[in-house]
């Protein structure tokens, strides 16, 4: 039962951060600035970069070796099946950026606001498969402890902090309600307990393959890190802002992870 309720709980804390971030839509008449907006998508890619490392990839190494598993192809398969799979949700998954004129994916008779919730959303399947898993395997084994599971749900919980209001605050401003954009920017973030719960049933039928669903986290986080967060947080004349929010980032979540693992 703990494999379920722990991945649920831990998720629901990220879907709680993304709620707050879209909360502040109540408080602030125009969208973020283009300088913070920067350093929040650098500070997100680098929690989601240390994130990768020490929450999903060096556990993922771990226990394949414990195992007796070929760590390095565990580790680089997952990883490369990780990053394939978020690939073939972009091309499959109508959904826009927004700094971007242009929707991805397939045509589709979505609105714009639609599918501005569509791509953050993409953004959290991994995080939500990410914690879900971490919690699971928290419950059932010693390979990775609840303190370094919280740790991962802390960080990306503060990420999705401004990532909540990176998406109400153009939606209100774009002549939404504040009502609507709320609700519009918390459901971006609904995805990550229910991908959290699933993460929970595969640790009861996937126990010989953890090490590969760890990677393949890593693989699908890093995917949006360098597809999607570097490349936004590096637009316009303030390029340091981003690179400063990254290196941050990856500090924080670092730190995190070895203090509290």
């Amino acid at each position: 039962m703990n494999t379920l309720l722990y991945p649920l709980f831990g998720t629901l804390f990220t879907f709680l951060m993304t709620t707050l971030g879209s909360a502040l839509v109540f408080f602030f008449k125009d969208e973020i600035k283009d300088f913070y907006q920067q350093l929040f998508l650098g500070f997100a890619a680098g929690i989601m970069i240390a994130a990768s490392v020490w929450s999903l990839l060096i556990p993922s190494m771990e226990m394949a070796e414990t195992n007796g598993q070929n760590s390095a192809l565990i580790l680089g398969g997952g990883f490369i099946i990780g990053a394939l799979f978020l690939l073939f949700l972009d091309h499959v998954i109508p959904h826009q950026h927004l700094n971007e004129d242009k929707p991805e994916g397939p045509k589709s008779m979505l609105g714009k606001n639609t599918m501005l919730v569509l791509a953050v959303t993409l953004h959290n399947i991994p995080e939500g498969f990410a914690v879900g898993l971490t919690f699971a395997i928290a419950a059932s084994n010693s390979s990775i402890t609840l303190a370094s599971a919280f740790a991962l749900a802390l960080g990306i919980g503060l990420q999705n902090l401004p990532e909540g209001a990176a998406i109400s605050l153009p939606l209100k401003q774009g002549g939404m309600s504040r009502t609507k954009a709320f609700v519009y920017g918390s459901l971006s973030g609904i995805v990550e307990p229910i991908a959290g719960v699933i993460a929970g049933f595969t640790i009861h039928i996937m126990q010989t393959i953890l090490p590969i669903c760890l990677s393949f986290a890593a693989g699908a986080m890093m995917y949006v890190v360098v597809e999607e967060l570097i490349p936004e947080a590096q637009l316009g004349k303030h390029s340091h802002v981003g690179t400063f929010g990254v290196l941050s980032g990856f500090v924080i979540m670092m730190l995190m992870d070895v203090f509290l693992g």
